[in-house]
């Protein structure tokens, strides 16, 4: 069984690409090579800036001789139907066989397609694939119709046998001839050299200054750079993501370390650390002891003879230019606010769009300080101190240090909230109010935070559905799922009850008609683009529509109470979802939520969790059993009879011992279940409910409900319906499955 091993040598890749692009060479090749009946043992991909390679161990000499037999039409059919088939098997008359079946006599083919060598194949598909290959962007180049990322220069493919003896695989794209030649860095190394082997390439490759694994290379950069960091008694800041970038940017890493200037380091270490990254793709280098960030490190792709010293000139000059810009910004942004306070800062989105129906930002910043308010009292925040939070938390949207990194809004509203003297958890709410960004991210705890953070979502909520813009499918463009998750996640991580239905109600954004938003959009673009006399034209229709928060004749009204019971429908489809990572069952949510009460997520919540542990139990499943016996016995009787069985339940009727276990297991229950279902203790009252077990299950075995006597009968019923009518209290378990 021979090795493939194959190279397609180009231009420099874009690292974000290089990941995706080796797994794709290795899944799009091998599954090619499976269904045209070669397997193989083993394969891996890999990428360098360079190159794309793939290994495949153990791979058919030749693809199996296959035979299949294919059913044909009746004899007596038309002729033009046994010619179609004759064409599609490619067979001729002489070829077929006559079977008798049910129906009559049919022509049965049976064709044999002969292996073929796994050379022919490897040829096939390798330019199937090159042809084809998924890249995010590709370009063609010179006269040919080939497409790749950039100019593919060489094709390297070879199968090696047991015996270690190489065969080039014959083929040709665009005029590109596979061999068994490649060549190693750029610089360092430029020579061709022929391989044998991917071990032979492996090791070539290492002599000839390229590291082939991504994952080898990151690994050296780490290790380079936390040693050189640790010598000089820092340590290097870490970003994973940049790892992986750089070590897709170069094929030789060498490590440089250098210092920031002394004017630059009295800016924020974030301000630092994002300006190299972005522009620069250095690590940041800090002093655990201050936490300043006051070196970085950068990865060349050669090694010099001066060992980096001009390399590290070269990158300090750079840096110190985009240093100074930024620093240009702080310093802009600090005498801003000194001049103006941080609601001055904040004046400018006034003239900021958050959405052409959905008005100005400034006019939801109001709506998040009214909300903001009133959520305060419920997670333990000062309500002042909340609104004062929600007026300035978007301000640093108008900072120029946003304005360049826009990944630093809010944390730049936390410094510039301190600087302007703020205090009280209201910087810290600057910084906080957009998290949680994701499933993974930190949910924050202060209470200032958490009012504003709730606020900041509940209104892009309901902003959005208000407006008609739901996510539909894969696409959220406003992302409102992650709006939805955080609600929860907040919510959750307070453990306070919010009912939510009525505060969406009252703060749902009244909303621009259909009209004042297109004249808005146009008057916009017209004030951004137009002549003098167009300006003058439009401008007081567009001044008319931005005036329109005090008219309500151009304003449509909020979210109507469908539109409050769709969006909470979809809160707990994002709950379902997020409680089914910790183990509940989404029919257990089901259940929970079909209870009044389930706009308040807290206490959904604690039900579910307290069900769901219920049910895990023995008792829980043979008490769930038992309810849905009583729960159909009654049903059915309802049906036949045409009455409701709920009323009347008298124990001097009852006949046995079981019977009269039960009802007084129900008294001593139902008060028990009722008071715990007050005060919220859930797990109080499904270890009662669960109390029922016994008794129930006795009752069932010991008596028949459907009795001769009517009386009896109605009785029985009565009881079962009190049975049903408890247990419902906790839970609907009508919606519970098993």
């Amino acid at each position: 069984m021979p090795d493939l091993l194959i190279e397609l040598f180009s231009e420099e890749i874009p690292a974000r690409m290089q990941a995706r692009a080796a797994e794709d060479l290795r899944a799009r090749l091998t599954e090619a090579l499976v269904e045209a009946g070669l397997t193989y043992a083993g394969a891996a991909a890999f990428a360098t800036p360079r190159r794309l390679t793939l290994t495949v161990q153990g791979l058919l000499a030749t693809s199996p001789t296959i035979r299949e037999e294919r059913k044909g039409p009746r004899v007596d059919a038309p002729e033009k139907a046994i010619e179609g088939f004759l064409r599609g098997a490619g067979v001729t008359r002489d070829d077929l066989e006559i079977r008798d079946e049910k129906k009559g006599q049919v022509y049965f083919a049976t064709l044999t397609r002969p292996g073929r060598p796994a050379a022919q194949i490897v040829a096939e598909e390798l330019e199937k694939l090159i042809r084809t290959f998924p890249w995010p962007k590709s370009m063609r180049w010179g006269s040919g119709s080939l497409r790749w990322v950039r100019p593919l220069h060489s094709i390297l493919c070879i199968l090696t046998g047991e015996d270690g003896a190489a065969q080039v695989v014959e083929m040709e794209v665009d005029g590109i001839r596979a061999g068994n030649i490649t060549r190693g860095h750029r610089f360092m190394a430029p020579d061709t050299f022929s391989v044998t082997s991917f071990e032979d390439y492996a090791a070539k490759l290492k002599r000839a200054h390229v590291v082939l694994d991504a994952a080898e290379r990151a690994e050296a950069i780490w290790q380079e750079a936390t040693n050189q960091a640790f010598a000089a008694g820092l340590e290097v800041v870490e970003d994973r993501g940049l790892l992986a970038e750089v070590a897709g940017l170069v094929e030789w890493p060498v490590v440089l370390m250098g210092r920031i200037g002394d004017a630059f380091l009295d800016l924020p270490p974030e301000v630092l650390q994002t300006s190299m990254r972005e522009h620069q793709k250095f690590f940041s280098v800090k002093n655990p002891g201050t936490g300043r960030i006051e070196r970085f490190v950068t990865v060349a792709n050669v090694e010099t003879a001066d060992h980096g010293a001009t390399i590290l000139a070269g990158n300090q000059k750079v840096l110190a230019a985009r240093l100074s810009d930024a620093k240009f910004f702080w310093e802009n942004d600090l005498r801003t606010v000194r001049d103006k306070g941080l609601e001055g800062m904040a004046e400018g989105l006034a003239s900021v769009t958050f959405h052409n129906k959905l008005g100005s930002q400034a006019e939801r910043v109001a709506r998040i300080a009214a909300l903001a308010r009133e959520i305060a009292p419920l997670v333990g925040a000062k309500p002042d101190l909340a609104a004062e939070a929600a007026r300035v938390c978007k301000a640093d949207l108008q900072s120029e240090m946003v304005g360049e990194f826009p990944e630093l809004q809010g944390l730049m509203g936390r410094y510039y909230a301190q600087a302007a003297g703020h205090d009280d958890g209201v910087p810290e709410a600057c910084e906080e109010h957009y998290k949680p960004l994701g499933p993974g991210d930190a949910v924050p705890s202060a209470p200032v935070s958490v009012a504003v953070a709730l606020a900041d979502k509940i209104d892009t909520l309901t902003s959005f559905w208000t407006i008609g813009e739901k996510p539909t499918g894969s696409k959220d463009p406003y992302a409102l799922r992650r709006a939805a998750l955080g609600v929860i996640r907040l919510i959750q991580k307070a453990g306070q009850h919010i009912e939510l239905f009525q505060m969406i109600v009252r703060h749902a954004p009244r909303v621009r008609d259909d009209a004042v938003a297109h004249y808005c959009e146009a008057g916009d673009q017209v004030l951004a683009t137009g002549s003098y006399k167009q300006i003058k034209a439009e401008y007081d229709l567009v001044a008319l529509a931005r005036s329109g928060v005090s008219d309500p004749t151009i304003h449509s009204n909020g979210l109507d109470k469908s539109g409050v019971s769709d969006l909470l429908a979809f809160l707990h489809d994002r709950l379902k979802v997020h409680l089914k990572d910790e183990g509940i069952r989404h029919d257990v949510i089901d259940a929970c939520l079909a209870m009044p009460g389930n706009d308040d997520l807290t206490l959904l919540v604690h039900r579910a969790r307290a069900l769901g542990d219920l049910l895990k139990t023995d008792d829980g499943e043979n008490l769930l059993q038992g309810f849905k016996r009583a729960n159909n016995i009654l049903t059915q009787a309802e049906e036949k009879d045409g009455v409701e069985y709920s009323y009347g339940a008298d124990v001097k009727f009852a006949e046995t011992e079981e019977e009269r276990a039960l009802f007084a297991a129900l008294d001593t229950a139902e008060p028990q279940i009722a008071a715990a279902l007050k005060s919220e203790d859930f797990a109080g009252a499904m270890s009662a409910m669960a109390a029922l077990r016994a008794p129930i299950d006795a009752f069932f075995d010991a008596v028949q409900v459907n009795a001769d006597s009517p009386v009896i009968r109605r009785n029985r019923l009565n009881l079962l319906s009190r049975i049903r009518s408890i247990c419902l209290q906790a839970a609907d378990l009508t919606r519970l499955e098993g």
